[in-house]
C-alpha cells in the first residue's frame, strides 16, 4: 500500500514545516512501513546547519523514521486518531551525512509490542544505498 503526504498527514499529527516524509512506499499496518524523503536546499534547517555545508541534523533524520514508524503502528484501525509518542532513541548510529538532493528510503519494521508500548529497528539509506542513520525506536501510543 502507498500514500501520499496527505494521506500521511490523515493518520499522523505532523504538519510542515515537521512534517518530514514525502511518501510511503510500502505498509503494512502495525508490522513494518518504508517511507521516502526527498532531502531539498529549501528545507528551513539548511539555513542554519552549517550554511556552508548544509548536512540535515541526525536528529531530524531519527525524527523521520519515527514519523515512518508511527504511520505503521497508527494505521492500524483500533489506533486511528491517537498519537505515537517517542519512549527511547537506543543503538543510533550516524554512518553517512545527508545533503540537499539526497533521497531518502526511511524503513520502520516494528519488532515488539505489548499494550501501548513498542518497538522498531529503523534504518535510513540514501539514494545510493549507502545507510545513513539505523536505530531502535521506542514508542508509546495514546
Amino acid at each position: 500500500m502507498k500514500l501520499s503526504t496527505k494521506e500521511i498527514m490523515e493518520i499522523i499529527p505532523h504538519r510542515q514545516p515537521f512534517l518530514l516524509i514525502d511518501t510511503i512506499e510500502e505498509l503494512e499496518p502495525g508490522v513494518k512501513a518504508v517511507g521516502r524523503k526527498c532531502v531539498s536546499y529549501n528545507e528551513p534547517f539548511f539555513g542554519g546547519h552549517f550554511p556552508q555545508e548544509p548536512v540535515m541534523p541526525g536528529v531530524l533524520i531519527v525524527e523521520a523514521l519515527a514519523q515512518v514508524g508511527a504511520v505503521a503502528i497508527l494505521s492500524k484501525p483500533e489506533n486511528k486518531g491517537k498519537i505515537a509518542y517517542f519512549g527511547a532513541i537506543n543503538k543510533a548510529k550516524f554512518k553517512t551525512k545527508v545533503v540537499p538532493g539526497d533521497v531518502l528510503t526511511l524503513e520502520v519494521e516494528i519488532i515488539k509490542a505489548k499494550g501501548p508500548i513498542g518497538v522498531g529497528n529503523a534504518k535510513a539509506v540514501n539514494q545510493d544505498g549507502k545507510v545513513a542513520v539505523v536505530a531502535e525506536l521506542t514508542f508509546a501510543v495514546n
